[in-house]
């Protein structure tokens, strides 16, 4: 099912969906890396933005 943007919420805003362009854009951007790099942290420690951070020390 594809992502709804209009809904947006706690949840949606504590995972990295890496199938939406749009987020991986977002996070990439926001933890000042490539897009494949963010790509490879989420398939490491899965899709919890506080995990992929302290993965990527940041």
């Amino acid at each position: 099912m594809a992502d709804d943007t209009r809904k947006t919420g706690k949840t949606d805003r504590d995972r990295i969906n890496i199938s939406q362009d749009y987020e991986l854009d977002d996070w990439a951007r926001k933890f000042g890396v490539s897009r494949e790099e963010l790509r490879k942290a989420v398939e490491t420690v899965g899709p919890m933005a506080d995990d992929v951070r302290r993965h990527l020390g940041k």
